[in-house]
Formats: C-alpha cells, structure tokens, sequence
C-alpha cells in the first residue's frame, strides 16, 4: 500500500487543503517559527466537518419490574421476579459519511441495536437511516440515509501509514453540545487492551469525550484515519487517552457493506499462537523479539496450506508487521476475504516468504443445530463444532465435538453454559448434535454429563 505523509505545519495544511498535491512536501516538519505556530486548522475544518453527523438512536428493551427493586437482599433473591415492561433507551453519538450516496460509518455500540436512527447533517439538513451492517466484535456499523445524495464525503486514509506524532482533529458531537473540533498527535498504535481481546486502535490524546462514539479522526490532510471508538477515563471525560478504529479495517467493512453483506466475514487463519516475548526470542534463538510463534494449525487453514507448521514465526503480512494475535487478526480483516497476499516467516531460524489465499471459516463439517425439547436437557441448543462456528464463539480453532450455542428453561439450571464442549452424557460418548438428541429421551432418575469448559473437563451431576 502507498503510505500517506501526514503534514504538521500550520501553513502546510492551508497549501495541501487548497490544492497543493501532497508530493510537494518532501517531508514531515516541525514548527519553525511563532508565525507557524499560530497559523489555524480552519481550512481543514471547513473540508472535513460537512461529512461529520450527529446520529440520534432509540431501541426498546425489555426490563423486568420488580417490587424488591431497592431492596439489596430481596432484589438478589427474587432476581427474576416481577413483571417485564418495555423501556425506550435513547443514545447520542457521531457519525461520518464516506459515500456521496449517504453511506456513513459509526459505532455498533451506537446503533447496532438501534429500532429507530435520526441522523443530523452540519447544515441542520435531517434523514432517517437504517443499518445496512453491524459487528459489535469491530464495533462498526454502517448506515444508509434513506433519500440522500450528493452528499459531503470523506476519503480514508491508510492508517498503517500513521506515524505516533502525526498531527489529528478528532470531530464529534461530545456531551450533545452540538459538533466539537479538538486537536492533538497519534499518541500510540497498535494498542489492543481497550475492553476487548481482539481490538486494535490508533491512540490519540486529542479530546474524545461521550458523545464522540462513531466521530472522526482525520490527519491533516483531511482524510480519516479512524473512527474514534473509545477512552480510557475515571471521571467519564477525557483524560487524553482516546482509541479510533483504524481507517483500513473500517474501509474493508464498508466495502462488504455496499456488496450487500448484513456481517463482516473475516479471513480464517486456523491457527493459534502467542507473541514472541523476550524469553521466548531467546529460547527460538532469535536475536530480538518479533512476531507471532505459531503453537496450532487447523489443516485446512491457509497458513498450513502455505507451508507453515507450528513453531513457525510470523513477522509480517503483506509486508505488514505482525507482533502480537491481536495485531494479526486486524490485519487479515483489513485485508478482507479472497486477498492474496505475502507470509513472511522463520522456519528453523531462516526466513522464508509464501503467498497465501484469505479465505472464510468453512462450515465443515455442518454445524446441525438442535434444541432439545425434552428431559432436564430441555432449552439446550448444540451444535457441531466447526472452523465458522470456533470463529464465532472464540474457542481454539482446532476444537472438535459438540458445542452448547444456547441455554434456557431447564437446562440453563443444570449447569450448563454457552461455549461448553459435551463429551458425553451418562456414560455415552457425544460426537454429533444426534447423538445428544438421543440421549436426552433416556428416562433415568440420575445423569451425568462430561464438559469440556475452558480448558478444564468438569462432571455436572443431578438427579430428577
């Protein structure tokens, strides 16, 4: 991909803002002088705020009433009584257009549950819109203005060619004051510990405040660079630790939008590994610590096909580093499905380059889902486990067996939780969601089933 240079002097940005192609600057500059520090983003404000929205959203939940309510003992053991009302929640954010037709992106944590979406233009202009995708793993979602065109847009930016340093705006609508600019640097990237184990964001120290979700970042020369997304606050304001989803990850996700998808699919690695630490760089003999060591492979994944076996270590993807899981899932999703693209790898301390082909998780074999509507497994749904569904639920991608999707009713007393691996009930090895229906029609007064949970086989015993 061709890097973008992101320009820091004022006087710079009012050249590259009025028409001055960016292969005029030869290279990133600090200021020179007091004229140059007192020189104004507003150029760049007036192109990019147009295509910034005020996105106002409403769901209806169901919420239980309970006569205990504030009572702290009664309240826990009455937890599930009262009668169920419904309740409209009501949440303001930000959102950011990237299509003249009126497609825009903002958070799925915004709208993705969202029954009705009001969204507001800089010019007071108003449109109803519908969510075309969500992923609240990315949380992203992307709407469509019903009747908008010719609209102000916004072009992305390739966010692997941010710099910690570079100047940004973030733009939003923080606290419902009404849109806000605030200015800052690229405080840090790769960050991936912001309340999720498969983020990766652009940090900023430019003010994201509540109200900001589904905001701007955008570099200096009016392109954006993220989606700002989260901070890191006790007071619940900024603290200057904001995080934006990364521009090539949310273009990637537009694109599967416009191609009429209703979810993100992501590329399937099939494989599972842990960040080169120093101790583990010595213990490879590797001169410093880089890159992902590979501990699995599923065999149809597309690393194994390429030739990488476990103990491999991935540095890079399409030339791309590659230093921790997290990073190494962003960029197989910026990437997107049927991506061809470079490997690079150790293998016994040499390195070696491979091609290999993103393809989705496959649904071998079928996943067969059932609920079971008899017996004290009554509520269960189970399902075969395959590459698509480990994909989904997060378990190791080499994970075989049955697997509980969902429990209710009785089920759900016993013991039983989403994501538990059945190995087998009374006795009976479980390979396949039939044999779980089968042995829930057994008539015994005592039952046992064997779980896999986490790692941990665990017995679940009862009788009826």
């Amino acid at each position: 991909m061709q890097r973008n240079s992101a320009v820091k002097v004022g006087a710079l940005v009012v050249a590259m803002v009025v028409g001055v192609p960016a292969t005029a600057i030869a290279e990133a500059q600090v200021p020179k002088d007091q004229a140059q520090v007192t020189l104004s983003f507003s150029p760049i404000v007036k192109a990019t705020t147009p295509a910034v929205v005020n996105i106002y959203a409403t769901r209806v939940v169901a919420e239980r009433v309970s006569p205990f309510a504030d009572d702290p003992f009664f309240d826990q053991l009455f937890n599930n009584f009262g009668s169920v009302q419904p309740r409209v929640q009501n949440s303001l954010g930000s959102g950011v257009i990237v299509s003249s037709d009126g497609i825009v992106v903002s958070n799925y944590h915004v709208v993705g549950q969202a029954t009705e979406i009001r969204v507001a233009l800089n010019d007071r202009r108003e449109f109803d819109a519908k969510v075309l995708l969500g992923d609240e793993e990315s949380d992203l979602a992307i709407l469509k203005l019903e009747g908008a065109e010719g609209l102000p847009a916004l072009g992305f930016a390739d966010s692997d060619g941010v710099e910690v340093g570079d100047l940004v705006l973030a733009i939003g609508n923080p606290f419902g004051v009404g849109q806000t600019v605030s200015s800052g640097i690229v405080s840090g990237l790769a960050r991936s510990t912001v309340g999720t184990e498969r983020g990766y964001f652009i940090q900023t120290d430019a003010a994201i405040n509540p109200g900001n979700s589904g905001g701007a970042l955008v570099n200096m020369l009016g392109q954006l660079v993220g989606i700002n997304t989260a901070i890191v606050t006790k007071s619940g304001g900024s603290n200057g630790i904001g995080f934006a989803i990364p521009s090539n990850l949310v273009q990637t996700v537009v694109e599967q939008a416009k191609a009429g998808a209703n979810r993100f699919t992501r590329p399937w690695a099939g494989i599972t590994g842990q960040a080169v630490d120093a101790p583990l760089a010595e213990a490879l003999g590797l001169a410093r610590p880089d890159g992902v060591v590979l501990s699995s492979i599923h065999p149809d994944s597309p690393f194994g096909i390429a030739g990488l076996v476990p103990g491999d270590v991935v540095l890079s993807l399409d030339h791309a580093p590659t230093n921790t899981p997290q990073e190494m899932i962003f960029r197989l999703a910026a990437l997107g499905v049927g991506a061809t693209v470079p490997v690079e790898f150790l293998h016994d301390g040499e390195k070696i380059e491979a091609k290999i082909t993103l393809i989705p998780a496959p649904e071998t074999p079928p996943r067969d889902q059932r609920t079971v509507d008899i017996g004290p497994l009554t509520g269960m749904t189970v399902a075969n486990m395959n590459p698509a569904l480990a994909q989904e639920t997060g378990l190791p991608a080499d994970m075989s067996g049955v697997v509980v999707i969902g429990v209710e009713d009785f089920s759900s007393r016993i013991g039983l939780q989403m994501g538990d691996v059945l190995m087998g009930i009374n006795g009976i090895e479980i390979t396949s969601t039939a044999d779980v229906v089968s042995v829930a029609r057994q008539r015994v007064g005592r039952w046992q089933i064997e779980i896999l949970r986490q790692g941990q086989r665990l017995q679940l015993r009862f009788r009826l």
